[in-house]
């Protein structure tokens, strides 16, 4: 209707409405919805400028399955094609990961067995940390990452790089893990590939010494440390990628604005139930302290005729 008057300016409104046999207030009225949002547009404008609060605090990171859990973390009500459709309309999208990874085996090196077969899975903290190493590269030449992860929480527990991929990295990572978690000897296994770092003499008598299980997957087989792989692609998708570092000391900055900084405290997880590690972690260990006070309360004695 507003089409046809708009195409003919010359005949005047009210003749056009005349012949359409439409009463000149309801076309008006018509015509103010027109200039103004419906309820459905003004909710997705509102929506809109959430999600990309949102993605923004993720650092360009989240997709349409993080933006949504967050914003039912914050108590909207939506749902995730409503979220996608916005995300499109916006032109906002996640980044995509991307593999990676590679460390050197000794032929010579006695080999620890697989104790974790694949299982990726922890009853609580500090019960399987897996461990590897990946490059960052910088102008002043290779960064390696070393970094060790809670099988439980995906936490990462402890990290350090060097310009060397030596055993002393691989150590120093793990000094770092024992002085910060809890560790009861007997309970913890730490799984690594076949790397020569891994099966260094200093390593294995160090874990000896603190009472942890050595565990190593199979030869060229990246599924057999598949956890530790993931971290790889998170950091080098969500941490450093498309980033050109002039030093080591600027990867090395960038590697704790996003371990320390993001992934740990602020990076929400499916597995997690929508939590970041640390928010699980701390989840867990706050009902453990309540089913302990429940344990703990006094039974009422039964009364008997």
């Amino acid at each position: 209707m507003t089409a046809l008057v708009d195409e003919h300016p010359h005949l005047g409104v009210e003749c056009v409405l005349r012949e359409l046999h439409v009463a000149s207030s309801t076309y008006y009225r018509w015509r103010q919805r027109e200039k103004e949002p419906c309820e459905h547009q003004r909710r997705d404008a509102e929506l809109t400028e959430q999600i990309k609060k949102i993605h923004a605090g993720s650092g360009g990171i989240y997709g349409s399955p993080r933006v949504h859990a967050a914003l039912r973390r914050e108590g909207t009500r939506i749902g995730r094609k409503r979220v996608e459709r916005l995300m499109r309309e916006a032109d906002i999208a996640g980044v995509s990961p991307r593999r990676k990874g590679f460390t050197r085996r000794d032929p010579k090196a006695a080999l620890a067995p697989d104790l974790v077969n694949r299982d990726f899975t922890a009853p609580a903290p500090n019960r399987l940390w897996v461990t590897d190493l990946t490059m960052i590269t910088t102008g002043e030449g290779p960064l390696w990452l070393s970094a060790i992860r809670d099988a439980f929480s995906r936490r990462v527990v402890a990290w350090e790089t060097s310009a060397r991929a030596d055993a002393d990295l691989v150590l120093s990572s793990l000094e770092y893990a024992l002085a910060s978690r809890e560790v009861e000897p007997g309970k913890l296994i730490h799984h690594a590939d076949h790397g020569c770092q891994y099966t260094s003499i200093k390593l294995t008598t160090r874990l000896v010494r603190a009472g942890i299980e050595a565990s190593m997957g199979s030869v060229g087989d990246s599924y057999d440390n598949a956890l530790a792989e993931n971290l790889w692609m998170l950091i080098k998708t969500e941490g450093v990628r498309g980033r050109v570092f002039a030093t080591r000391a600027e990867a090395n900055l960038a590697l704790f604005e996003y371990i320390d900084g993001f992934y740990n405290s602020r990076r929400i997880q499916e597995r997690l139930g929508w939590l970041s590690p640390i928010e699980f972690e701390e989840k867990h260990y706050a009902d453990q302290a309540a089913a302990e006070r429940t344990n703990l309360k006094p039974r009422q004695p039964s009364l008997t005729c």
